[in-house]
């Protein structure tokens, strides 16, 4: 059965949470409340991931006088009454419609995915078939489960499916991406959209890779790391990183570049981060905790020659020491 897109009304009772909670402060209440509402229906859950993703995503890298409209959101208990405030999102969301698909297509696809994590969330959920996918930050899929199919869609970021051959043995659980579909009976594997390919890490069972304009089927087994692109398929045979360290919240790192580690640490956290040139190749091996990416950038200059410079929260960038 397809996904059903949450309605209106739906849409509109999420942003009333939203504001409710910001509005509230910690309130452990409110938040059960909040947690049962998403509970009760599963168009409930889906039109919660959309208005936080939206909330998140509409900031001042996308939208001019974004971050006013926000802040007077946050304080709209003691400035506006409900109504104004869930008309002022609404107008955002409209108003900044160009700004936002010229600057972050991601952010549109996000909002419309039917399911969707914002950056640095992680989140698992149950399929209708009983398998389980895991979204790391950042990342959306669409769904098309029927009677003909078992069909995930990667609209961008990174996945981890594990699905059982008890369940379904007719029908293999299908993803798509933008570079092949991959398809599974029985195992547990990690699919990510980068920029330029598609990664994908066999743990359990295998999995097997239909390319376009390919008629020649390619399996990854389990232990297997790949690279699939428009030239095709390649085997990786050394990698720097777990691929599948993040479903227990870690960067697990094995002689990685400093300038890779930081574009995967970029990932979860907003703003700028990145290093001069002459430390680049610094390499580094070790276990991180992703829970707090601010937090772990402090731990670089007690592993590596390097100091933080930090403008701001969103702006840092590692260096040499002097």
């Amino acid at each position: 059965m397809t996904s059903a897109q949450p309605g209106a009304k739906t849409v509109k009772q999420a942003i009333q949470w939203m504001l409710r909670l910001r509005e509230s402060g910690h309130n452990p209440a409110l938040q059960q409340q909040c947690e049962q509402w998403r509970g009760a229906h599963p168009e409930h859950e889906q039109a919660w991931q959309r208005v936080i993703r939206m909330h998140q995503d509409l900031d001042l890298r996308a939208i001019p006088g974004a971050g006013l409209v926000l802040q007077t959101l946050e304080t709209s208990q003691r400035r506006l009454h409900r109504r104004q405030a869930l008309k002022l999102l609404g107008g955002l969301a409209m108003v900044g419609t160009a700004a936002w698909l010229g600057n972050d297509l991601d952010a549109l696809s996000g909002w419309t995915a039917d399911y969707a994590t914002s950056t640095g969330e992680r989140r698992s959920f149950t399929l209708p078939d009983g398998s389980l996918m895991q979204l790391n930050t950042h990342s959306a899929v669409d769904l098309a489960f029927n009677g003909q199919q078992r069909l995930i869609r990667l609209k961008q970021g990174e996945l981890m499916i594990t699905c059982s051959q008890a369940v379904n043995m007719q029908r293999p659980l299908r993803v798509q991406t933008r570079d092949a579909l991959l398809e599974v009976f029985d195992g547990r594997f990690v699919a990510r959209q980068d920029s330029d390919c598609t990664r994908v890490s066999v743990s359990h069972g295998r999995v097997a890779i239909h390319l376009p304009g390919n008629e020649l089927l390619q399996w990854i087994e389990a232990g297997q790391d790949w690279r699939l692109d428009a030239q095709g398929a390649q085997r990786l045979e050394h990698v720097d990183m777990d691929a599948m360290a993040w479903s227990e919240g870690l960067i697990v790192t094995r002689d990685m570049r400093l300038f890779d580690f930081l574009e995967q640490v970029s990932r979860y956290r907003h703003g700028y981060l990145g290093c001069s040139d002459e430390i680049a190749d610094l390499r580094l091996s070790g276990v991180f905790r992703l829970e707090d990416p601010e937090q772990l950038l402090q731990l670089l200059p007690q592993t590596l020659p390097v100091r933080l410079r930090q403008r701001t929260r969103w702006w840092v960038r590692v260096e040499g020491l002097a």
